[in-house]
């Protein structure tokens, strides 16, 4: 039985790499008991601000067999994201978040899980499973580190080794038995330059990031005005930030990606202060028709560009 268990976990992992997947990881499907009062503390401190769906389905967020029905196994893939270049023109101009140059990552991975799912269930046999790509309530840094694939950092996101933290993340959760890797150690040692690097203070401690003060939560997330005593930390951020994950030793690793879809709009690369601050709803819907931005609407951005740009 141990012989099956391995090939199928090879199997699996093998496909994930034809996929194009970077890393692939296994961990078995369980409670996740050193993470729940973790998780308790922080929404009871209120660090998730106006995120509430992050208080929703608390049981299921820790435990993958109460999303699916008679879960074993867990399986973690990680895929680089990491531009060639960047999309601001020069230095003082604005800037988005990586993450969200190309095609919104959620519809990447997802194809691609679902592709991997369908092939597990051709190959295997009766498999029950399901994918998730940060949209259900899973602890998917948590996984990621559970199945070996790298570790939290400071700034509370997963670092890789062998390329730094510009990685997607995303989940099957499988009724299957699979060889479990084990967690990966924290190679974070004394360094803190995360920590020092946030303009708005939001990594309170190590290992911990008030989600309320967060660049990237305040030009995504929060649906009110930014708060004025903010003014002025931005950096020129007008949606999501990278200034810790910018700051990481780790990411001296972060190589281009390999994913056609992730490579910003021909017409984002040229965008110049003027461009962003002249957009018009034609110009939004067409460059970021498929992209993250999406989520902020032309309204959301234009507030970010004019509290960025009064704060200068």
């Amino acid at each position: 039985m141990l012989e099956i268990i391995q090939k199928r976990t090879q199997l699996i992992k093998a496909s994930a790499t034809e996929l194009g997947f970077d890393f692939c990881g296994v961990s078995n499907a369980e409670f996740l008991e050193e993470e729940a009062p973790r998780l308790e503390a922080w929404l009871s401190q209120n660090r998730h601000g106006q995120m509430g769906y992050m208080a929703n389905h608390f049981d299921k967020r820790l435990d993958p067999r109460l999303l699916v029905e008679g879960a074993k196994s867990v399986v973690t893939v990680l895929l680089n994201y990491y531009p060639e270049k960047t999309v601001a023109q020069d230095e003082d101009g604005y800037k988005i978040s990586k993450y969200a140059y190309g095609t919104d990552y959620h519809f990447v991975i997802k194809d691609k899980l679902k592709t991997l799912l369908a092939y597990v269930q051709d190959e295997i046999g009766e498999v029950n499973g399901r994918v998730f790509v940060d949209s259900a309530p899973v602890m998917d840094k948590v996984w990621a580190k559970r199945s070996g694939l790298g570790w939290v950092g400071k700034h509370s996101n997963v670092i890789t080794r062998e390329m730094g933290s510009f990685v997607f993340i995303g989940e099957m959760i499988l009724d299957l038995e699979l060889e479990a890797d084990g967690p990966m150690a924290d190679y974070c040692g004394t360094c803190t330059r995360c920590v020092d690097a946030c303009p708005t203070d939001a990594i309170t401690e190590p290992y911990v990031v008030d989600g309320s003060k967060c660049i990237s939560y305040f030009t995504i997330e929060l649906k009110d005005a930014i708060p004025e005593e903010v003014k002025g930390k931005f950096e020129n951020w007008i949606f999501g930030c990278d200034i810790c994950q910018d700051v990481c030793p780790w990411n001296r690793f972060a190589r281009p990606h390999r994913t056609p879809a992730f490579d910003p709009h021909p017409e984002l690369a040229g965008f110049s202060k003027q461009d962003w601050e002249e957009i018009t709803q034609d110009v939004f819907q067409e460059i970021f028709r498929r992209s993250a931005v999406k989520r902020t609407k032309l309204e959301g951005l234009r507030r970010n560009i004019s509290f960025v740009k009064t704060s200068e």
